[in-house]
């Protein structure tokens, strides 16, 4: 069993154990467990084989957004990935049509409920449950839904600490913890009713909004809707991208943070902004070798702390870098990538080969759009918040919800304070991209214990500046933006350095031993790793091998999920050392990739496999409407409705030189959610199987 069971932060809860087969093998799932997660405990990373060209499938987006991680739970074709496992179930790899079972409707129809609401709420991250407290505050009649069983959206998938600051988006303290506080506030308000395993079908054009929770259905007839229905990661294209192993940032962080499995040994991660760094760490936390990460521009483009926290640990970063193929038999085994010049084309001569059988893709999101696109049409006040109006970053997301809440007051009618505009430039704030990064600064003082702050570029962020009891921390400029610096007094009591969420701070003390003072470290990687007396080498801000150094102590400060490692420096590395390096970086294996094929060899459409090459020879036939091209090659006609491919395709375009306004786009399809049709008239639909089970019982 591939389960996590000691981790830094996390920790795991007592389940009952749930036994099914795959395939006819024996398994066993935690209750409450999605099948994708409990195979991938089991050890299982194929969960299906397409009917096109035999190629195994595994999952990609782990959110329901793909059918990548599609199987046969007891007769009937479902999403891996949002289908729990249920005891005794029979679960199969999918093989085609073939394989499917035929489905016999039970004439039973019932009554779909309607229920009147002020608003309705679609999704449950940080802006839905920031937007709906805010609601909750003036008695609204608000209704907010997530498909998933527990609120918070993508909170609970992160367990470092967040940016921003204290007092307005709970920065300094854990994804997972904000997504509990976030959602405990709604029980304050009973004019909004929370539903979990609740899915959004289709805003209709009488104004209705069918809504499948659980195996019921319902239609809310709301007055004004709300989008935050979050984002969908982008795929990528390269030879081998649809191998199992190669899935997004998002769906790794889904099996290790929230679900407790260990899905890699080796992992390769493709994007060097905040999500593919964070997965980074997130993965040395649950004792994954992550063997590098890459990314194309000159530098990452996610907050240098985050990048300089993997840097120091050992993790190779290489920028102006692509991945130019994955290989494996069945499953992922090497990964090759090579650098690129200006125009981002491949340097020959470059590449270098990897052993990995994980490889995240981190390439970006896409608004999640297409209810708030419904209600539109439909005639309903619609409005958007957090990702599903603007990718940025939670804090981002809270603030945002706020505000659009107040929009929705405005349009019912209720009266209610004005916005206040710092809310606004807040917003704007958070939502900042990174600013300049600064030269360390120099030290002006001779204080005999002091904390030093590795965090130089400008990001919003002010928790060391709250927590300080002294008041000895202070931003040195006006906006939040500003990086912070000591000034004043320290009484070495870690505060800063614990509550720091890029784990920029470290406690310098000269107090008893000028010429080897004791610098304190934060550490989070796992408990019984350092230990006192141990030999370790310490790494500078960005990483640099700083030499050994004895460990005096390790304090573990479990009220915070976060070690205190005191290292032995001397004169020269106290002030400049930053953290502990673990790991030696690979070298690769230098080879020369063959690319003849790649076009072929370069999957698009992961649903009806449709290729490179065949998108490229439609577009250069003349070929400019979506339309066209799904009818011609298939491409997005397949069960995710092409929200994975379409931003893909347009991309080709632009390679070939077309201008996206000479291409019609796709027409969306009426429903954007896959249910059985049975279900909007809550008709229960059984297989064939089933029904002769029933009779043989009589």
């Amino acid at each position: 069993m591939q389960r996590i069971t000691e981790h830094p932060v996390l920790q795991p809860l007592e389940r009952k154990t749930v036994k099914f087969t795959f395939d006819g093998k024996a398994c066993e799932a935690l209750e409450g467990e999605v099948i994708s997660s409990a195979l991938y405990a089991n050890g299982v990373k194929i969960f299906s084989h397409h009917q096109k060209d035999n190629s195994p499938q595994g999952i990609f987006c782990a959110n329901g957004q793909c059918a990548q991680c599609s199987v046969i739970a007891d007769g009937l074709s479902v999403k891996s990935c949002v289908t729990v496992v249920r005891e005794g179930m029979k679960v199969e790899t999918q093989r085609g049509p073939a394989k499917l079972p035929r489905a016999a409707c039970v004439q039973e129809f019932g009554r779909v409920e309607e229920l009147d609401v002020d608003a309705l709420i679609i999704g449950g991250g940080p802006s839905g449950l920031a937007a709906a407290a805010e609601l909750g505050k003036l008695n609204v009649n608000t209704l907010i839904i997530d498909d998933k069983i527990t609120f918070g959206g993508k909170l609970v998938l992160q367990t470092h600490k967040f940016f921003g600051s204290v007092e307005d988006c709970y920065a300094g303290t854990r994804g997972v913890d904000i997504a509990e506080k976030l959602e405990a506030q709604l029980k304050d308000y009973p004019s909004v009713q929370a539903w979990t395993n609740a899915s959004c079908l289709a805003i209709f054009s009488d104004k209705k909004a069918g809504v499948l929770r659980g195996d019921k259905y319902y239609l809310i007839r709301p007055k004004a809707v709300i989008s935050a229905t979050g984002a969908r990661e982008k795929s990528l294209a390269f030879p081998g991208n649809t191998l199992p192993g190669v899935y997004g940032a998002g769906a790794f962080q889904t099996l290790v943070n929230r679900d407790l499995v260990r899905p890699s040994k080796r992992l390769f991660i493709v994007g060097g902004g905040n999500v593919g760094l964070i997965a980074a760490y997130h993965a040395m936390q649950a004792g994954i070798q992550v063997v590098g990460l890459i990314e194309a521009l000159p530098a990452c483009g996610g907050y240098k702390v985050h990048a300089d926290k993997v840097k120091r640990l050992g993790l190779p970063v290489y920028t102006r870098h692509t991945v130019v193929r994955a290989d494996g038999k069945n499953e992922l085994e090497t990964v090759t990538i090579a650098e690129v010049d200006e125009k981002f084309c491949v340097k020959p001569g470059t590449e270098k080969t990897f052993k990995a059988d994980t490889l995240l893709i981190a390439v970006g999101l896409t608004s999640i759009d297409e209810f708030h696109a419904q209600a539109n049409e439909a005639g309903l006040p619609a409005f958007l918040c957090g990702d599903a109006e603007e990718i940025a970053e939670a804090s981002a997301a809270m603030f945002s919800g706020k505000i659009t809440a107040h929009k929705v007051l405005k349009s019912l009618g209720v009266m209610a304070a004005p916005v206040p505009q710092f809310w606004f430039d807040r917003l704007e704030t958070l939502k900042s991209r990174p600013g300049v990064t600064r030269t360390p600064a120099v030290k002006d003082h001779d204080k005999p214990v002091y904390p030093v702050m590795h965090c130089r570029q400008e990001i919003p962020c002010n928790p060391c500046v709250t927590v300080c009891p002294k008041k000895s921390i202070k931003l040195s400029g006006e906006s939040i933006m500003s990086t912070p610096k000591f000034s004043g007094d320290c009484i070495g009591c870690f505060k800063c350095l614990l509550i720091c969420p890029g784990l920029a701070i470290t406690i310098v003390d000269r107090r008893k031993d000028q010429l080897h003072p004791s610098v304190a470290i934060p550490f989070e990687i796992g408990r019984g790793l350092v230990k006192k007396g141990d030999k370790v080498r310490l790494a500078g801000w960005e990483g640099a091998d700083l030499g050994e150094a004895e460990v005096l102590d390790v304090k573990d400060f479990k009220a915070e999920n976060t070690m205190v490692v005191i290292v032995k420096a001397s004169q020269e590395t106290a002030d400049l050392t930053a953290s502990l390096r673990l790991y030696p970086a690979e070298a690769g294996i230098k080879s020369a990739a063959d690319l003849a094929k790649a076009e072929d060899e370069t999957i698009i459409c992961r649903c009806e496999r449709v290729s490179l090459g065949e998108i490229r020879r439609a577009i250069r036939g003349g070929m400019r409407d979506l339309n066209q091209l799904k009818a011609v090659t298939r491409a997005g006609m397949g069960a995710c409705g092409a929200k994975t491919c379409s931003v893909m395709l347009m991309n080709i375009f632009r390679s070939e030189g077309v201008d996206p306004k000479e291409v019609t786009g796709f027409t969306r399809r009426p429903l954007f959610v896959e249910a059985p049709l049975g279900v909007f008239s809550n008709i229960k639909c059984r297989t064939e199987a089933d029904e002769k089970a029933s009779w043989s019982g009589f």
